[in-house]
């Protein structure tokens, strides 16, 4: 360990004892004497009086340096002070220049001396300033070879002070960026060797039925009856006879409500609605081949009683999806499972785990077909048995099977979608709360034909779907001061003819026409009928039994609903724009609905006909025609009587 000494021959003129330690040396002594120059006298020195004009030249030490009290101290601004840290030094002579003191001159004035005096002042002068620059020049030796030893040590001690905070920083957060790359790396390889290592557990075998799952299969109607109401999504059949339902079922009503699709939809494309053994459609050829949920307030219009085809692949798919329901459980199934139900496998869909089981469909319900050829790429049951996708409540999910005439059949159902349906007009819309009448609505009825006279007359609009293959529309007049009724009827199956109408106390009569001599429009909206009525062509009859002449008649008749008390409020309803209370009156084979308003009077007459649908003439008060009286047949000429006597020639 190399020794420091400090000189403090430049305050002093006296060497000073090396220290031991580098820890007794103060900052602010820079300066190191190695020269065997002896120091200048220190007896002639004396402390210089403030007015003596030598100590100009002395530099002040600091005042709080104890040690070195006539030590010349830098000014903080001085340019020699390095910033890396490393002691200053100074110019070569500025140490000899600011230690000199008044003792050169022996601390005594030189004011008033003789010649010969100020000689030996000056000889000594001149001695001591050669001195002094000897120790001078070997004092800037000894300084430059300090430099020279101390200059490495200090440069790596500064350039350590100076780097290492920031480079300790950089390089750990070069060691965690590399710890963390690592660690990704390693964790990917080992999500890829798992992944190309891993295999499914294998899937538990097919077994018997267990007791509790005996009970939820056997449940299973009576649960879809209890929630009412789901959402379901069919497909049935293969290739180009594939159809496609969307839409909900009502359990609690018997009601359907699809939308129908798919290529093999055909004449059924577009809305559908069936209650009980009652299916009415709404065509629309031009709609997309994929189904879309019904709007749930079905259209008002274009309605039809359908029958479906003998072999059509919709009627078995209709018919079990309502036999989906029941009041009471299978006990059959509950106390010994039948044949071949067995528990197939588990699923996990976002409504919870699953139970897929293998059985027969209930009975009821269309037997599954087990033909053989019939396509199976539709069903993940290729040997043709039912599958139910249960959960723990019993409730069915999924179902898959394979139906007569329709191939293999896929029903999804959407326990959480559960909307309210609404049947229209032509299944007697919505089935309400039938209740006794008050004493308000009571009164009303009563006073309804005296009411009906008193308007004279209104237009008519008849929608009326008689039976399967008969779908009547028709627009005329109807008269209760005259007690008269004109129509022009369409029937949707021939388009292009038209049936005049014509109602009176006495007959009916009845005229087929073209259309565009009827009145024209189309057989959706036909128009009223031509004034006058044509002259010909007219067949009368009595009045007969038929759905149409009923409810004419009983429009005709201004309201007149039986003996009191016989009616029954069913529900209140809406028609162009007017609250009715709709009230049911009639025998139970030939119902009649009168929708009253508030102001009473007549807005809807309807009529359950035999093929279970509804009937209805919608009347709106109106000044109507003259309408005459239908054309009397002619009485028959007597025939002559036949002669008693015998012809000539006779025997």
């Amino acid at each position: 360990m190399r020794t420091r000494v400090v000189a403090l021959e430049a305050q002093t003129g006296r060497r000073e004892r090396p220290c031991s330690s580098p820890r007794c040396l103060p900052a602010r002594f820079i300066s190191v004497d190695t020269s065997p120059t002896p120091a200048p006298d220190t007896a002639r020195t004396a402390t210089p009086r403030p007015d003596d004009p030598g100590t100009a030249r002395t530099a002040a030490p600091p005042p709080d340096d104890p040690g070195t009290a006539r030590t010349a101290t830098p000014p903080p601004d001085d340019p020699g002070t390095a910033r890396s840290g490393r002691h200053r030094t100074g110019p070569a002579g500025s140490a000899s220049a600011a230690s000199r003191t008044p003792s050169d001159t022996g601390g005594r004035p030189t004011v008033g001396r003789t010649s010969g005096g100020a000689r030996r002042a000056t000889a000594g002068r001149k001695t001591d300033d050669t001195r002094r620059a000897a120790a001078d020049r070997s004092l800037a030796g000894n300084r430059a070879t300090i430099r020279r030893d101390d200059t490495p040590e200090t440069a790596d001690t500064t350039e350590a002070a100076d780097t290492t905070g920031p480079s300790s920083a950089r390089r750990r957060r070069r060691t965690v960026l590399l710890l963390l790359g690592l660690t990704a790396v390693t964790s990917a390889t080992a999500l890829v060797l798992g992944l190309l290592s891993w295999a499914p557990d294998p899937p538990e075998p097919a077994r018997p039925l267990t007791l509790g799952e005996g009970e939820r299969l056997a449940a299973v109607r009576v649960t879809n009856l209890r929630d009412l109401r789901a959402g379901v999504r069919v497909t049935a059949g293969t290739g180009a006879a594939r159809i496609e339902l969307v839409g909900w079922v009502d359990w609690s009503r018997s009601l359907l409500y699809l939308d129908v699709g798919g290529p093999g939809a055909g004449a059924e494309r577009g809305l559908l609605q069936k209650s009980g053994p009652v299916l009415v459609i709404r065509p629309d050829p031009a709609a997309v081949p994929t189904p879309a949920a019904p709007p749930l307030m079905p259209p008002a219009d274009r309605w039809r009683l359908h029958r479906l085809a003998p072999g059509a692949h919709l009627a078995p798919v209709l018919d079990l999806l309502l036999d989906l329901a029941a009041d009471r459980p299978d006990t059959t199934t509950r106390t010994a499972p039948p044949d071949g139900a067995r528990w197939i496998a588990r699923e996990t869909v976002p409504a919870g785990p699953l139970d897929v089981i293998q059985a027969p469909l209930p009975t009821g319900a269309p037997a599954a077909s087990t033909a053989i050829g019939t396509p199976s790429a539709a069903t993940p049951a290729p040997d043709g048995q039912t599958r139910y996708w249960l959960d723990q409540d019993a409730r069915l999910h999924k179902l898959v099977t394979r139906l007569p005439d329709a191939g293999p059949v896929t029903m999804i159902f959407n326990r959480a979608d559960r909307p309210t349906l609404r049947p229209v007009d032509a299944l007697g819309g919505r089935p309400g709360l039938p209740r006794a009448l008050t004493d308000a609505e009571q009164r009303r009825l009563d006073r309804l034909p005296a009411r009906l006279r008193a308007h004279g007359g209104a237009t008519v609009t008849l929608t009326a779907p008689m039976g399967t293959d008969t779908n009547l529309r028709g627009a005329g007049w109807l008269s209760w001061a005259a007690r008269t009724a004109y129509l022009a009827v369409a029937d949707l199956g021939v388009p292009d003819r038209r049936t005049l109408l014509r109602r009176d106390a006495a007959a009916l009569a009845r005229a087929d026409l073209p259309a565009a001599d009827a009145g024209g429009g189309t057989a959706e909206a036909p128009a009223r009928p031509p004034l006058p009525p044509p002259a010909g062509g007219w067949r009368v009859s009595r009045p007969g039994r038929d759905d149409l002449s009923v409810l004419v008649d009983a429009a005709i008749a201004a309201g007149s609903v039986g003996q009191r008390g016989a009616a029954v409020r069913v529900r209140e309803d809406v028609t162009a724009g007017r609250t009715v209370d709709v009230i049911e009156s009639g025998p139970a084979d030939a119902r009649l609905r009168y929708w009253i308003d508030r102001d009473g009077s007549l807005r809807r007459l309807e009529l359950q006909t035999d093929a279970g649908a509804w009937a209805h003439l919608d009347l709106q008060p109106a000044v109507v025609p003259r309408l005459a009286a239908n054309p009397r047949p002619a009485a028959p000429r007597p025939s002559a009587p036949r002669p008693s006597t015998p012809r000539p020639g006779a025997r």
